[in-house]
């Protein structure tokens, strides 16, 4: 008798957390592509008209740390720093 003919099928954990999607609503564009020039996206009913999408911003972040010892090995004094940008 083969291993998998011994198994005991279990009814996988995350089935007991499935529930009916929410409530959708119809969004106003039916595509997006790459403006090749702009490298934006261009948003697209479903005849091919373009449909503005309203403004968004852009952030990004970045994070250092250091740390120091006596003896180069990481460990007794940590620091970080972080900053961000947002428009």
């Amino acid at each position: 008798m083969s291993v998998a003919a011994k198994l005991t099928p279990v009814r996988p954990w995350g089935v007991g957390r499935l529930a009916p999607y929410p409530t959708t609503v119809q969004l106003p564009h039916a595509s997006v592509s790459i403006d090749p020039e702009t490298q934006l996206g261009v948003f697209r009913d479903r005849v091919g008209r373009v449909v503005e999408m309203g403004k968004h911003g852009t952030n990004s972040g970045t994070e250092t740390k250091t740390s120091t010892s006596p003896d180069g090995q990481s460990g007794n004094d940590e620091g970080s720093d972080q900053d961000s940008n947002q428009d």
